[in-house]
């Protein structure tokens, strides 16, 4: 009898190491790059792909910031730091105004690899935002005085699956917008609302703000349908979809049961593979800009 292989549970606290054939030198920016990963429509693979993006780009040779502005943490488990109730984090950076210097803790994903967690305190931080004075700028406030001494070259927003005051403060503070889209029926169902949105915020807030990148999420080549969606993402996203699609797979599901990216579960999968030439093509693509 056959017995599988389980990939083995990290130590918390220490970095793992990448063999050397695996690898990657990617290009740094020559800006840092400020990316909000968003779609209000839950299931999408959006904080997969934000901690496996980050985890890349960190073992690429990048200095990584993941923000996690979502109540329930789950970039944060994913990346392996704490946010039990009374972690600082997020909430004190938008809330309080507490410097993302004084919150942000080291990930044992990669070197490199930092994160500001999110506790379930957050869950109350959009009804305490709606009567501060300029409610949507605190998140980019904290930005731009990080930016004037931190060393980093890319910024991760994880966001709510929801439209509300903490997925446009990511908005605000961001330069470029990630929509991960699931290869799925329905894939293209509430992206015209968040595109109705990302105007609004291009218009009256930020008007750097680009759609620079939709990611094909659970692609199924053996079914008729993801091939089908697939084309019809990239005939309204041409130039903005990546070529690496990301699989569905079993592997992607099982990671965050572990505390780990897909990238540090199970590196030689086809999920982790994925994720690795997204990632490639992410920073490829940041050097022309």
């Amino acid at each position: 009898m056959s017995t599988a292989s389980t990939p083995a549970q990290r130590i918390p606290g220490t970095p793992r190491i990448i063999p050397r054939d695996q690898k990657r030198d990617f290009p740094k920016p020559s800006h840092p790059r400020v990316m909000c990963v968003v779609n209000q429509k839950g299931g999408v693979g959006k904080t997969t792909t934000t901690v496996n993006l980050a985890s890349a780009l960190a073992d690429g040779g990048l200095n990584v910031l993941v923000m996690d502005l979502d109540p329930q943490g789950n970039a944060s488990t994913a990346l392996g730091v704490d946010h039990a109730p009374g972690t600082h984090g997020t909430y004190e950076v938008l809330l309080d105004g507490v410097p993302i210097r004084e919150v942000e803790v080291s990930s044992p994903e990669a070197s490199g690899l930092t994160v500001v967690p999110a506790t379930v305190d957050l869950a109350g931080a959009e009804l305490q935002l709606v009567g501060m004075v300029g409610r949507e700028q605190r998140l980019a406030r904290a930005i731009r005085n990080h930016l004037k001494t931190a060393d980093v070259d890319y910024i991760l927003f994880d966001c709510p699956p929801s439209l509300g005051l903490l997925t446009l403060n990511a908005l605000v503070a961001a330069g470029e917008v990630i929509i991960p889209i699931q290869t799925e029926y329905y894939a293209l169902e509430g992206v015209s609302q968040l595109m109705n949105t990302i105007a609004v915020v291009q218009r009256e807030l930020n008007p750097d703000l680009d759609l620079s990148t939709v990611i094909l999420t659970m692609f199924d080549a053996r079914t008729k349908l993801s091939a089908q969606v697939a084309r019809e993402v990239r005939r309204h996203f041409d130039a903005q979809t990546l070529n690496a699609q990301i699989p569905r797979s079993v592997r992607i599901a099982e990671a965050p049961s572990y505390g780990q990216t897909l990238l540090q579960f199970d590196p030689s999968s086809a999920g982790a593979k994925a994720y690795w030439r997204a990632a490639q093509e992410i920073a490829t693509r940041g050097k022309a800009r």
